[in-house]
């Protein structure tokens, strides 16, 4: 085997994890005029592949329970993820847990939202997480995961 194939294929894969919040799983059929008709398998799908093709490990969970989503961000750390890309969905605007759960295990995030949360009705329009992220994409569709793994990738493969 070539040196460089060696040395290329004994490098340490980018962990990323793809946290997705309650009710994502029912994307392309709920509420399409808000969320758009793309699948949650579909955006997982093309995830993956462009993870993949720059060399990452991408690491996809979803859960309507908040205790799941904690615990997910937990076995992070253990991991080794270097970056966490979420979407709270409705656990956003009412979640402390999950946001400590993410200020307690130091992995830097970007906070990503389908809709425009500061267009929709007042309770939406506060995230527990935003302080804490060091970005955050919403009202893009789900164009803004793509943006946020671009984004991620950028910071960490290239690197």
């Amino acid at each position: 085997m070539p040196k460089s194939r060696r040395i290329a294929s004994s490098r340490k894969r980018t962990r990323i994890l793809l946290l997705h919040g309650p009710n994502l799983n029912l994307l392309g059929t709920r509420e399409p005029e808000i969320y758009g008709t793309e699948g949650l398998e579909s955006i997982n799908r093309r995830l993956s592949q462009s993870a993949r093709f720059r060399g990452a490990l991408l690491e996809i969970y979803q859960s309507n329970h908040e205790g799941a989503l904690i615990e997910r961000v937990h076995d992070a750390k253990k991991q080794g993820a270097s970056w966490i890309i979420v979407n709270p969905a409705g656990l956003t605007h009412t979640s402390v847990a999950l946001r400590d759960s993410l200020a307690a295990v130091s992995i830097p995030f970007i906070e990503v939202h389908l809709s425009n949360i500061h267009a929709r009705e007042p309770f939406r329009r506060h995230s527990y997480f935003s302080d804490l992220a060091t970005g955050m994409i919403c009202g893009l569709g789900s164009l803004g995961y793509d943006l946020a793994l671009q984004f991620v990738l950028n910071r960490t493969v290239d690197s």
